[in-house]
């Protein structure tokens, strides 16, 4: 058969595009190269929607890449997206593939499966279609840069152009099958505790410490799990000015992720209370900066976009699994604007390490889920 994905093909994708430095807002050779190999398939390419502000921010960046390829049967429009970056240290990746066809980095990099498989995925099944002629609904693309900084691309796309009301992001570890259908939202924060300095060997009693501040506050702050649904973490800590001054100011970053967008934004109101309390008991200040970057979202198992993902891995006899992750993706950010998105396995593992990997046999199953979604 002549409609099957092409397994040496999505193999050599996958290593080219992986050859590209992206860590995120450098994603621009990436980027140009994803844009033409869309252009090259017919689609029509757009990256105009992009928030002109964000490439002033970021000119090394690239633009969101909206793609469109107008279908030949009934059906409702259908989104897929991925994304172009990388985490760090991704400059100079080197792609190794053994034997078995199992592809790590050499080691001293991430191997940026993530999202590569998921990029690889979409364009090989869209390859596929095109050289065809395979029956299809209208298949819209968005290619995101900046994902792995709390989506900072997709948030300054603009979605009034999508007719999609239904969509797949490939951006999720684990067997091909498994699907994301609901994630937390994500506020950090970052909180400055002013005391007042003063030399801790000649005149200690003049200052406020700001480390004790923050002791007394932190002690009875729960972190980790606080709930079935909810972690509070503390990242960073950093302050004073000396081995023998009082500390004068303390800074110290966070976040909290909750399944509950309201419970993320009283966890954190709570953490902003007790600091401002225990600065006040002690003289100083507390001053609190939050950021919301994500919010929660969790999708039916009996909605379309799921029944048709059952469809789909039914088809090629996967097995389903579906689940709920304490990652944030671009999936937050399209359920958020009204598009009903679960989150699927594009099969990469150990993302975020110099142990990152993926394998042929699992990029190739990716692909063939990816074709299926958007035939089927």
């Amino acid at each position: 058969m002549g409609e099957s994905i092409n397994a040496e093909r999505i193999i050599n994708r996958f290593l080219e595009y992986v050859s590209y430095d992206s860590e995120s807002f450098h994603e621009k050779a990436l980027g140009e190269r994803v844009a033409g190999d869309l252009k090259k398939l017919g689609l029509t390419v757009s990256t105009e929607g992009t928030d002109p502000g964000y490439m002033s921010e970021h000119p090394e960046s690239f633009p969101n890449i909206y793609a469109f390829l107008p279908g030949n049967k009934e059906g409702k429009p259908l989104l897929f997206s991925a994304h172009l970056d990388t985490v760090s240290p991704g400059i100079g990746k080197k792609a190794l593939i053994d034997k078995a066809g199992r592809i790590t980095s050499a080691g001293e990099t991430v191997l940026g499966a993530d999202d590569v498989s998921g990029l690889s995925s979409i364009i090989e099944a869209l390859t596929v279609i095109v050289e065809n002629n395979l029956s299809h609904p209208d298949i819209e693309v968005l290619i995101s840069p900046a994902e792995e900084v709390f989506c900072e691309g997709a948030k300054r796309f603009d979605f009034t152009g999508i007719k999609s009301k239904n969509a797949y992001v490939l951006d999720l570890t684990g067997p091909v099958g498994r699907a994301a259908i609901a994630a937390p939202s994500i506020v950090s924060f970052d909180i400055t505790v002013a005391g007042k300095a003063a030399h801790a060997g000649f005149e200690p009693e003049k200052g406020i410490n700001a480390l004790n501040i923050a002791v007394e506050a932190l002690k009875d702050i729960e972190t980790g799990h606080i709930d079935s649904e909810t972690t509070v973490n503390f990242g960073t800590i950093n302050g004073g000015s000396g081995k023998n001054i009082v500390p004068g100011i303390v800074k110290i970053s966070g976040e909290v992720r909750s399944m509950h967008h309201f419970r993320a934004l009283k966890v954190k109101d709570d953490i902003f209370k007790r600091f401002s309390l225990a600065a006040k008991a002690s003289g100083g200040s507390a001053e609190t900066v939050f950021c919301e970057h994500v919010k929660a979202y969790r999708v039916s198992e009996s909605g379309k976009t799921v029944e048709h993902f059952k469809k789909a891995a039914e088809a090629l006899g996967l097995q389903k699994e579906f689940i709920v992750t304490f990652g944030g993706s671009d999936g937050n950010y399209c359920n958020e604007v009204g598009i009903e998105t679960i989150v699927l396995s594009s099969g990469m593992e150990k993302v975020h390490t110099t142990e990152e990997y993926t394998e042929a046999e699992t990029l190739k199953k990716a692909a063939e889920l990816t074709l299926n979604l958007m035939t089927l």
